[in-house]
């Protein structure tokens, strides 16, 4: 019995530890807060014409970096539309590009629905995977999150995107 009880209160503080691990993201001025599973996730600020953040998961951006935007649409377009444009204009540019998904994109549902398109492609002669995310917010707006890991790093990574992806609300 005792050894049960030790058994149970392990695994309550390892759930308890995983769980404190967890670390929510948000600014004021942004209209979004997400959950980064790891400390090792940070949040880099970037300006250009204005303030915004990107996340690399420790030192490396092959070992996990997330872009974040959001795009506006003409009301009833498919995310499979978007993700053509975006294949057009930026990722058939990428060294060895293929799309994994063929244009058809997985249903993901977090704190918003959407789609997951994957692809591959090359980096400095390393192989390299990028998931895209595509949350809708309404008919016109949506939340791209999108992340690119080396290649044999992804498997260890594709629960925390996962994770963020769900994890992405608005305030």
């Amino acid at each position: 019995m005792r050894k049960v009880l030790l058994t149970l209160l392990a695994l309550i503080v390892s759930g308890t530890s995983a769980a404190a691990q967890n670390k929510t993201f948000t600014r004021d001025g942004l209209d979004y807060a997400l959950d980064l599973p790891s400390p090792l996730w940070r949040a880099v600020a970037r300006v250009d014409v204005h303030e915004h953040f990107e996340f690399i998961n420790g030192d490396d951006y092959s070992n996990g970096y997330l872009r974040l935007r959001k795009k506006l649409v003409a009301p009833g377009t498919s995310t499979e539309n978007i993700f053509a444009e975006d294949e057009k204009w930026e990722l058939r540019k990428l060294p060895g590009y293929v799309a994994c998904s063929s244009g058809k994109g997985t249903d993901f549902i977090g704190h918003l629905r959407g789609t997951l398109f994957s692809y591959e492609y090359v980096d400095g002669g390393s192989a390299m995977d990028g998931r895209i995310y595509y949350l809708q917010v309404d008919s016109r707006t949506f939340y791209v999150l999108h992340f690119t890991v080396a290649s044999k790093k992804l498997q260890g990574l594709h629960e925390e995107m996962d994770s963020i992806a769900r994890s992405f609300r608005l305030k």
